[in-house]
């Protein structure tokens, strides 16, 4: 009997619009997180090129950390991934949801 295996892509659409593989999303061993960087990881696991488990694994990030990265990007785009406007950001959906 055949197992059920799930197909993964070999690419997906990246933030910028670029086709993302395995081997171009940024090396495990990376620790200084930019914009690009994170939309990149966050667009692979939206994709299915990576699970949230494998993503955090690779990337030894928390869930908590990967989740707060797909919901700024859900909510803002890439400019929400931006440190500096995290708070800018957070005040602006909730001033939003209020409405």
């Amino acid at each position: 009997m055949i197992e059920n295996q799930k197909i993964r892509p070999s690419q997906v659409v990246g933030p910028l619009g670029e086709p993302l593989t395995l081997e171009s999303l940024p090396p495990s061993g990376t620790t200084r997180w930019v914009v690009r960087r994170k939309a990149e990881v966050v667009a692979a696991v939206n994709g299915g090129l990576l699970t949230v488990d494998e993503a955090c694994e690779r990337y030894s990030l928390t869930l908590e950390e990967f989740a707060s990265w797909q919901r700024a990007v859900d909510r803002s785009g890439m400019p929400g991934l931006r440190v500096t406007r995290i708070q800018h950001y957070k005040s602006l959906y909730e001033r939003q949801q209020r409405y």
